[in-house]
């Protein structure tokens, strides 16, 4: 069976490889910019190497030049990968290299069932219904009962999952034959010796699952970090299409400001200057990652925070 400990510990030496990985659905958002920046800072405070990989798994939901024009504004920001950019298009080989590990150990089985069969379950799959047949399963990872993972967040701190309960047998590749996000960034993130995650909060939730399969798959677990999301005066997560908030890649000083105040570092160290080069040095100057917490940040506090004189 899966090993299960209540515990993980990776074995990095000291070494930051951090990483950025959107998925070509569209422009980059200010989200995503917050991302990018924040573990772009992660990487550079500690001396390390940032890398970006382009997750275009999900044919029907992307769009077409999306993954150009995303570098593209990377580019602007003067946020460039230090290693080729890779697409996880060109990895299916990996991809079907674990999953027959899996399958093979026993950790992995072809599942029948259809959406509609979980309704009842609130989606979560616990075993699968007699008697369901599909053209082309899908196939889960194994999670065995009073699976507990936990982990320590950098920004959240002890994070906890029963993953049996909470989240059901995790799927690996769709009925429709792509490849699930769990097991491609799992299988990407060790290929490419990333030692520290740093992403959205939004992601936190599947962190526990990924940690099980790596333990499965017998992969290092990296380091991990979740930025605080930007929401609007109800709470909501803001959705990339907020025409409130475009990334202006010909003007791109103000969106960093805007992405250094959400990740709750002092606005006043950025006044007055005037060239992307000359902020992002002194960002990585004054970067302080105690500072960011857990905490959201509201569109008008980002507006506020940008628009603050020196003192």
């Amino acid at each position: 069976m899966i090993q299960r400990a209540d515990t993980y510990v990776t074995d990095t030496a000291g070494r930051h490889r951090g990483r950025f990985a959107p998925s070509p659905t569209g422009p980059l958002h200010l989200g995503s910019l917050v991302a990018a920046f924040g573990s772009w800072l992660m990487a550079r405070r500690a001396g390390g190497e940032w890398w970006v990989r382009i997750e275009d798994l999900d044919p029907p939901r992307e769009v077409a030049g999306a993954a150009d024009a995303q570098l593209r504004t990377l580019s602007a920001f003067g946020l460039v990968s230090d290693a080729p950019v890779v697409r996880q298009s060109d990895r299916h080989a990996l991809y079907d290299a674990a999953l027959a590990r899996l399958l093979d150990a026993g950790f992995a089985f072809a599942c029948h069932c259809s959406r509609s069969d979980l309704v009842a379950a609130g989606g979560i799959h616990r075993s699968c219904r007699p008697g369901a047949l599909r053209e082309t399963p899908a196939i889960r990872l194994r999670v065995p009962d009073d699976t507990r993972i936990a982990f320590d967040d950098a920004l959240h701190g002890r994070i906890e999952q029963d993953v049996a309960r909470e989240v059901g047998d995790v799927v690996l590749r769709r009925a429709d034959g792509y490849w699930a996000y769990q097991l491609a960034v799992v299988v990407d993130d060790a290929d490419q010796g990333i030692t520290d995650v740093v992403r959205g909060a939004d992601l936190l939730d599947s962190t526990p699952r990924q940690i099980l399969l790596q333990r499965a798959l017998g992969l290092p677990t990296p380091r991990y970090a979740h930025l605080p999301l930007i929401v609007d005066g109800s709470g909501r997560k803001l959705s990339k299409s907020l025409a409130a908030l475009p990334i202006d890649a010909d003007d791109p000083l103000p969106t960093l400001r805007l992405a250094w105040c959400a990740l709750h570092q002092n606005p006043r160290v950025l006044h007055g200057i005037e060239s992307v080069d000359r902020l992002l040095a002194r960002a990585i100057t004054d970067f302080q990652p105690e500072q960011i917490g857990s905490a959201a940040t509201t569109v008008a506090a980002l507006h506020n925070c940008a628009a603050t004189q020196p003192a």
